[in-house]
């Protein structure tokens, strides 16, 4: 029992990781270039986003009318660490029940229905929603009845009512998260481990187009505001940063997913490559045990081989379904004379590897 405790405690710890406003602002308007009417007439639904701290509280509710949101559904997991100094500022809401002594923590949910300017200062901003909800009766803020689980009946009821899902959900649930959104049906942007793609649950998806990477590039990871003191990458301005490798995944579709990649033929890329791996060399690489050849760098990927080949995970963030056909990911593909286990070299074991072919070769 204390093993399992320690370990929940070390999941929940790593899970606690509060996404920058500008990632949000910077992936979410690039489906708005593709598509300015994406949002407009839906719903939004953050279930695992904390109102009182989130990012993705704050940029949906103060682009509330730029996007044209029909509603705005946020709830939180657990209570917020803040919530009990800030119920003067959201106002003394009748819903909640007064108590003696120490204030009960729950979780929250807040439900937006409309936003303007209140104070008349000509701006809109959280201070107007912080007026809003104590004065607007078309708006809402009231505790939830369990803890914010989005496995909970209480939160898949909201799930239900919602047209698109946006948030950073538990990286050590994101399988049955992602299995709920499909369940229901559910557009999404969220954020996920980029080696989830890997996982027997997830590359299916992938494959088969229903889900794929968002805008944001995968180089770099993305940069976390973190709670957890003994792990931090970075200070800035005061606050402790974590990277993580993390990407955006999504069934929204973006400008970036149908640019196509530029390409050498095989013979410019042996003669030319800036990879020592492949400049200079006779051919490509084959695996021993499966027939593809290796490619280990995206951009390396030759224009006129008309062949399976295997690109590593990384590729999908180039991936472009109008011009490459997603065949399967070594361990898993269904002619793997080693199914479950990974492709080699001269023995030796490569790292995870998807395979793929052109859709219409370029000679």
């Amino acid at each position: 029992m204390a093993n399992s405790n320690l370990t929940n405690a070390k999941k929940a710890k790593n899970d606690e990781f509060y996404t920058q406003y500008g990632d949000i602002q910077k992936e979410i308007e690039a489906y708005l270039e593709y598509n300015p009417d994406v949002f407009r007439g839906k719903v939004v639904y953050c279930n695992c986003d904390d109102p009182f701290e989130s990012n993705f509280f704050r940029y949906f509710v103060l682009n509330f009318n730029k996007l044209g949101l029909k509603q705005l559904i946020t709830t939180s997991y657990k209570p917020s660490p803040v919530a009990n100094t800030q119920l003067g500022l959201f106002g003394d809401d009748k819903t909640l029940t007064k108590s003696k002594g120490h204030p009960k923590l729950t979780a929250n949910k807040f439900i937006i229905n409309e936003v303007r300017d209140i104070d008349g200062d000509g701006e809109f901003n959280l201070k107007d929603i912080a007026r809003q909800l104590k004065t607007n009766k078309h708006n809402e803020w009231t505790p939830l009845e369990g803890d914010g689980d989005f496995r909970s009946d209480e939160c898949v009821g909201l799930l239900k009512q919602s047209d698109i899902v946006v948030t950073n959900p538990p990286f050590s649930l994101f399988r049955e998260y992602i299995k709920q959104l499909f369940d229901y049906n559910k557009k999404f942007v969220i954020i996920g481990n980029k080696n989830a793609v890997t996982t027997k649950e997830i590359f299916p998806l992938i494959k088969d187009n229903k889900m794929w990477s968002g805008k944001t590039e995968w180089s770099g990871g993305l940069w976390f505001v973190t709670m957890d003191d003994s792990d931090v990458d970075r200070v800035i301005d005061g606050v402790n940063m974590k990277n993580v490798s993390s990407v955006w995944f999504t069934n929204l579709d973006h400008g970036r997913r149908h640019q196509p990649l530029p390409l050498m033929t095989m013979e410019e890329n042996l003669k030319y490559s800036k990879h020592k791996e492949i400049k200079g060399e006779k051919s490509y690489k084959k695996y021993d045990n499966y027939d593809a050849i290796e490619v280990p760098f995206t951009d390396a990927i030759p224009s006129d081989y008309d062949g399976v080949m295997g690109v590593p995970i990384s590729f999908l963030d180039k991936y472009n379904p109008d011009q490459f056909e997603i065949i399967g990911i070594d361990r898993y593909v269904k002619d793997n004379p080693n199914y479950g286990k990974r492709f080699t070299i001269g023995g030796q074991e490569i790292y995870a590897r998807v395979l793929i072919k052109h859709t219409k070769v370029k000679k």
